[in-house]
């Protein structure tokens, strides 16, 4: 765990600080996910004592908000020294592309991380020749939470298809459950389409509806969305305003039955809600995911014009 922010030191050349120095890393962990990075920012000044990092975190879950405050600083010539994004095109499609990063490549060489790295993680960090970020971490997005003494409770078991759920869900409000499915802001939606997608099209479908292959006016895309409008007719009417913790929340007070997140969700239930994982919570693949591994991942870039960047 703590290696990832000493990653982050290299990636800025720290070495030359270690006598002295800021470090400013930017990034969304806050609220319940502060505490971690506090306790790691500690770690870290143990290593360098001469350096201040500066904790410029803005809440707001998968960096909604940060983003907008990112976007704010990068085009007003004040950029962090350091940013949390999501490996892939939300850095390549906007600052890479934008000539705002800089190329990350002789560092992995040097750290030998280009051996480290598995190769998928490694395209996805990569454009036309460069490598731009730094991946502090491989998190599973296709993931279904739910209480397994409130399934029992109801009779019900996770469904392991889009079908086998839409007909769970209609147990579930039989039974008086009104929101069986627990939904949270606007990025938690998106979240919960991709694990829709995946489970309908399968790996080989969700990769050529994006390299273009399969066009979203193509049946089985259109499908995914016909499905998608039925799986929102299970959530809860208020989730544009609830955290995606709140949303977890509802199952965790019983009044949901399921929730689709990512791995994450266990840290919040086991640490801040002081859960049992397997006992008190349980978690299966997304429906129609079963053996697929949907991977997303933090990484921290190197803007162009970063004020400690020596």
């Amino acid at each position: 765990m703590r290696k990832w922010l000493l990653a982050i030191g290299v990636a800025l050349g720290l070495g030359a600080l270690a006598q002295g120095g800021k470090l400013e890393i930017f990034s969304w962990w806050a609220g319940d996910e502060g505490p971690a990075l506090e306790a790691l920012i500690r770690l870290y000044k143990q290593k360098y004592p001469g350096v201040e990092v500066i904790n410029a975190t803005v809440t707001g879950g998968a960096g909604v908000n940060a983003k907008a405050v990112l976007k704010t600083r990068m085009l007003g010539g004040n950029p962090p020294d350091t940013f949390q994004v999501h490996a892939g095109q939300e850095l390549i499609g906007t600052w890479v592309v934008a000539d705002r990063m800089e190329d990350l490549t002789p560092l992995f060489r040097q750290e030998g991380w280009l051996q480290a790295f598995p190769k998928g993680l490694l395209d996805l960090i990569s454009y036309r020749g460069g490598i731009w970020s730094v991946p502090v971490n491989i998190h599973r997005s296709n993931v279904m939470w739910y209480l397994p003494a409130k399934l029992k409770e109801w009779g019900v078991a996770p469904p392991k298809t889009w079908a086998e759920f839409l007909a769970t869900c209609q147990t579930l409000k039989a039974k008086g459950l009104q929101a069986p499915l627990a939904l949270g802001e606007n990025w938690t939606q998106q979240h919960l389409w991709e694990s829709v997608a995946l489970g309908l099209l399968g790996p080989e479908g969700w990769s050529n509806l994006w390299n273009g292959k399969l066009k979203f006016t193509d049946p089985k895309a259109v499908a995914v969305w016909e499905t998608f409008g039925k799986v929102l007719d299970c959530a809860n009417k208020d989730a544009a305003g609830l955290s995606w913790q709140q949303a977890v929340d509802r199952v965790v007070q019983g009044q949901a039955a399921f929730n689709i997140m990512g791995d994450w969700a266990a840290g919040y239930m086991s640490t801040t809600l002081k859960l049992k994982p397997g006992a008190d919570f349980a978690w299966a693949p997304s429906p129609g995911t079963q053996g697929v591994f949907m991977m997303l991942s933090d990484s921290f870039g190197l803007p162009k014009g970063a004020k400690n960047r020596q």
